[in-house]
């Protein structure tokens, strides 16, 4: 990996948290839009796991803005994302948090954007095919949270997950090439699915949220859902048949029983199930107290190796648009 960047990155973090000291941190709200959104799920369930004070809380900008979280203020801390920094509904969010007189740290990827104007701190990451583990947008936000842990509370698990990120480039190119036949064969076998649901909980639901949304809804034009394996058998398993498929994700953290159940039942009523097992992957170079919050990034990773196999087969880039970018909305 470059050294420059990993300094960047790591410079970029203890310049955000230096701001974090200055206030009296009692909230944290992740604020963004579309796959933003999603990646924001596994940090969410961090601080709900290892917070002893602090609480989080997750909203999609515009109703950020529109709800006016009555606990909104100048303990709180915004953490917003937009990869363009052109999002609309989250730049205003962060101009809304730093009116209430909150602490506004946001990330993109492109630097002078009108997100990173709008915000306190900005912490840019990289993206695409070259860019490393470390660098990348799960990445870098998980240095940011688990780093306000431990500026706030003394939480222990910083230098554990930092090590661990720095060796996550091995572990996403391992996954990759376990899962690179599934992967082509999942393109092939599903590329004429008019619906494609997926699952999972806990830290991993973020990825099937943009999975689902993003990829297939968005860059493929497949109708899809995401659903909460703890929420399947209260109403959405009465679609499972033997022609609707379910791609089901399987994490390592304490949700997983959820996702276990799920699939059992799926695979006795179901047959066109595409399984992910985080148990499968080679988790060298990850500690094991975090192993569980690492999980999800790289289901996140083998995912989108499916997603470029589905927009292959069925000749359709995942660049496509209809109306993204192109009319008023």
């Amino acid at each position: 990996m470059s050294t420059d960047l990993v300094v960047d990155v790591k410079n970029q973090v203890q310049a955000a948290l230096e701001e974090v000291k200055k206030k009296t941190i009692e909230n944290v709200f992740f604020v963004a839009c579309g796959g933003s959104s999603a990646l924001m799920y596994p940090s969410k369930y961090v601080i709900d796991r290892e917070a002893k004070k602090i609480d989080a809380h997750l909203y999609s900008s515009n109703e950020f803005i529109h709800r006016n979280h009555n606990k909104l203020g100048e303990n709180s801390l915004v953490i917003l994302c937009s990869h363009s920094g052109n999002t609309p509904e989250t730049v205003e969010s962060a101009k809304f948090a730093r009116s209430k007189g909150a602490l506004a740290i946001s990330l993109t990827n492109v630097e002078g954007s009108p997100l990173a104007q709008a915000s306190d701190v900005v912490l840019k990451y990289e993206w695409g095919e070259e860019a490393n583990a470390f660098t990348t947008n799960y990445s870098v936000l998980y240095q940011l949270v688990f780093g306000v842990l431990k500026t706030i509370e003394n939480n222990d698990k910083f230098a554990l997950i930092e090590e661990s990120l720095e060796n996550l480039q091995q572990v996403y190119e391992k996954a990759a090439e376990l899962y690179k036949g599934n992967a082509e064969d999942f393109g092939q076998m599903y590329k004429n699915e008019n619906i494609i649901y997926t699952m999972a909980s806990g830290a991993n639901y973020g990825v099937a949220y943009s999975f689902a949304i993003c990829i297939l809804m968005e860059m493929q034009w497949i109708h899809s859902h995401a659903i909460h394996a703890g929420e399947y058998f209260h109403g959405p398993f009465e679609i499972i048949d033997q022609e609707t498929p379910f791609i089901i994700l399987l994490g390592l953290d304490e949700t997983r029983h959820l996702e276990e159940r799920a699939l059992e039942f799926s695979k006795r009523y179901g047959k066109k199930l595409i399984v992910l097992d985080a148990a499968d992957f080679d988790f060298t170079g990850v500690r094991e107290e975090v192993k569980g919050y690492i999980a999800p990034l790289v289901l996140n990773y083998v995912l989108r190796k499916y997603a470029d196999c589905l927009a292959e087969e069925r000749n359709h880039p995942l660049s496509t648009r209809r109306y993204m970018w192109k009319v008023e909305y």
